[in-house]
């Protein structure tokens, strides 16, 4: 039956989304400085199989600067095949998906500047130090690495003095906190993040939490899984529930 496997954007109640008097923390470096400009990113009638087998199709959405897209759905639905779609990262078998009303195929360098992509793996380099992988994956999104701002970065994620360290020797956890304190030194826009919780305690999940939600302050934009349901500021999520 085509509905069982069509979604649309909905905004979700005060009750799971909306926490007042969140802490905003405030990123450092790149990230303390407002984006100019409003951006949009869009499903239209979005559709997306393996095999012969659909996943989702009819899926559409429309998401604005300052908001963030909580994907949901059981496993096997498609959520991280959705998010790797935004990304580029796999095909679009149906529809479209647009950056400010154009399709992202059609605008790859300008689109890939403003993404930042964290999927299940850190994307660490295991034979580097901290500081070395940072600088790397600054390399790699085109910015060069604040030396003087790392420091600091670093410490707000619960590793200062780690940076010479191998990353080989860090813990899961301390690993997806290197991983995820690169997103308070991109200037990207978008924020695509899967799972981004995993691994977390109490406190980092908190600490990201307000990373994200100061992110969309500033008129950032971020899309992301979780299993964990977990507040972004006063910030009501819009959601996505795929095999709905």
């Amino acid at each position: 039956m085509p509905g069982k496997l069509s979604a649309q954007c909905a905004l979700t109640s005060p009750s799971w989304s909306e926490r007042a008097g969140a802490v905003r923390l405030a990123p450092p470096g790149l990230r303390n400085q407002e984006l100019k400009n409003e951006s949009t990113l869009s499903f239209s009638e979005l559709g997306c199989s393996r095999g012969e087998r659909q996943l989702f199709r009819g899926v559409n959405c429309r998401l604005e600067s300052g908001r963030w897209l909580y994907v949901t759905g059981a496993n096997g639905v498609g959520k991280t095949s959705l998010l790797r779609m935004v990304c580029g990262l796999a095909p679009v078998d149906s529809g479209r998906i647009l950056w400010n009303d154009i399709p992202i195929h059609a605008q790859r360098d300008t689109f890939y500047e403003e993404l930042f992509y964290l999927g299940h793996a850190n994307a660490l380099q295991e034979s580097m130090t901290v500081m070395e992988n940072l600088r790397f994956r600054c390399a790699l999104a085109g910015f060069g690495l604040d030396d003087a701002v790392a420091p600091e970065v670093l410490a707000r994620f619960g590793l200062k003095g780690r940076q010479n360290q191998l990353v080989r020797h860090l813990s899961q956890g301390l690993k997806r906190r290197v991983a995820l304190s690169r997103l308070a030194l991109s200037p990207a826009r978008l924020w695509v993040l899967d799972e981004p919780f995993v691994a977390m305690d109490e406190a980092g999940v908190r600490l990201l939490a307000d990373l994200i939600a100061s992110h969309l302050g500033q008129g950032g934009l971020a899309v992301l899984t979780s299993h964990q349901q977990v507040d972004i500021g006063a910030i009501p999520a819009q959601m996505l529930e795929l095999g709905a």
